[in-house]
């Protein structure tokens, strides 16, 4: 203990002094780097601030608890989904929007996530739902929503495929098959599940 409170005020005094938002950004930025490195049981306010390189208490002044400071760190961290592909087919944007979902989960911030949902408890997984839902799930079901809409419109998807139950399909499927089976969704995994699952359930005429 003695060590590493040494070995942090060692790191503290041989950077430079930040304050304000440079100090949170870092201070955010290392709670990422413990959650997708050590997880949820080993991220600790005295590690994060010693990949912060500042002191404990800077910590403390901002964020009471590790639960605080990640819901920010999730909050401020997570890559956004900003734009729907368009490519002038169903199959073709579903692929590519489920390559940019991957791409967002294994990102060191979707690491983080993970962390959280393997680790934490069911009350403390509902401390970041906003967090997780606002960054990641949120955001994808709307992309799917712009993608199935201009697919109605060219007649490649049924006219009532987009309800809740459908877009819900897509996303729940990866977090499901990540958690559960360990599935890393690599690209033939991907067109399976939009050629098996996907495709079936939006083509018109289905009953």
């Amino acid at each position: 203990m003695v060590t590493s409170r040494r070995t942090a005020a060692t790191a503290q005094a041989a950077s430079p002094r930040r304050r304000g938002a440079v100090l949170e950004r870092a201070i955010l930025g290392a709670a990422l780097e413990q959650l997708s490195t050590v997880g949820w049981k080993g991220l600790t306010m005295e590690g994060v601030a010693l990949g912060a390189q500042t002191g404990k208490a800077a910590v403390y002044r901002r964020w009471s608890s590790k639960e605080d400071l990640v819901a920010d760190a999730l909050q401020a961290g997570l890559p956004r989904l900003e734009s729907a592909p368009d490519l002038g087919s169903v199959r073709e944007e579903l692929l590519q929007l489920c390559r940019q979902a991957r791409a967002a989960m294994y990102s060191r911030p979707g690491l983080a996530v993970r962390s959280v949902i393997h680790e934490c408890d069911p009350v403390q997984v509902e401390r970041f739902h906003a967090a997780i839902v606002g960054g990641i799930v949120g955001p994808t079901i709307e992309l799917l929503r712009e993608v199935l809409e201009r697919g109605i419109k060219r007649g490649e998807v049924r006219s009532d495929a987009v309800n809740d139950y459908v877009l819900d399909a897509m996303p729940a499927m990866m977090m499901y098959r990540s958690k559960m089976c360990a599935s890393e969704w690599n690209d033939r995994e991907i067109e399976e599940m939009i050629d098996r699952l996907m495709l079936p359930l939006l083509r018109p005429g289905r009953n």
